[in-house]
């Protein structure tokens, strides 16, 4: 069984893909680097949570 997704979640999903749509329309270039600076927040959220992990937060 799939996991319902909160009003909340839906409603960020949706700003995502706006968001993604807004950087496609500019151009490659521009949904290039909305993509590269995805994956970098994303790596930055996961070193952070580490550290924050081994400190005890």
């Amino acid at each position: 069984m799939a996991r319902r997704g909160s009003l909340t979640n839906l409603l960020y999903k949706a700003a995502r893909a706006s968001a993604t749509g807004r950087a496609a329309r500019k151009g490659p270039e521009s949904l290039a680097k909305r993509e590269a600076r995805r994956k970098l927040y994303k790596a930055e959220g996961k070193a952070t949570r580490s550290i924050l992990r081994r400190f005890g937060l």
